[in-house]
């Protein structure tokens, strides 16, 4: 009898161990899938969601003095600015929370809408030099970055921002699939407030 409940104990503690290693396991499993799934959204990071062409007309000059103000010398320039604007969301803002034991990603904060990139490309007409106030590098330099600045402030009034905001739902469908690839699920309910925004502007 001893021997035969020596075996029966020893059955039910090896089987024991054996459960708390599955469960240990499938912890340490559960735990790597969040991981992963939040890094995963993390890397898709900036999200281009519309993108805008501009051609705009920029007047340059620049004037320089000298000899107490009496003499002046101008350089000008008619530059033509072609540039495109990639308007979307950073998904490095997003703020996200993992419930390991639901196997749930709880999506808490999502981004604004904002400019992404713009890209230029400037021609150049009417270029003048002054007598001693000559166009150098850092004067075309100076006209890339002014070029940016330009298209910047016309973003606004551009309705891009607006555009992108109406495709916020589907940025968060997105992540949605992509936490979906490895059978958890995506719970955005607490973004009413986004989502009441996302039903206005449709």
């Amino acid at each position: 009898m001893d021997a035969i409940l020596g075996i029966l104990i020893g059955i039910v503690c090896g089987w024991g161990l054996f459960a708390y290693y599955q469960t240990l396991k499938q912890k340490q499993l559960v735990d790597s899938q969040s991981t992963i799934l939040l890094d995963k959204i993390k890397t898709v990071c900036r999200l281009i969601t519309v993108e805008g062409d501009f051609a705009e007309i920029y007047h340059y000059q620049d004037v320089k003095q000298r000899l107490l103000k009496m003499v002046s010398s101008r350089k000008k320039a008619l530059v033509v600015i072609n540039a495109k604007a990639h308007v979307g969301f950073d998904l490095s803002k997003i703020v996200l929370r993992a419930n390991n034991s639901k196997k749930k990603i709880i999506l808490e904060k999502f981004p604004q809408p904002e400019v992404l990139s713009i890209e230029t490309n400037l021609n150049y007409y009417d270029k003048s030099d002054g007598l001693f106030n000559k166009f150098d590098a850092s004067d075309l330099t100076g006209l890339q970055k002014e070029a940016k600045l330009h298209i910047k402030d016309k973003i606004p009034e551009s309705g891009l921002i607006q555009a992108a905001q109406k495709e916020a739902l589907e940025a968060v469908l997105l992540i949605e699939t992509i936490v979906e690839t490895i059978g958890w699920k995506l719970d955005y309910s607490d973004l009413k407030i986004e989502e009441s925004k996302m039903a206005e502007i449709q």
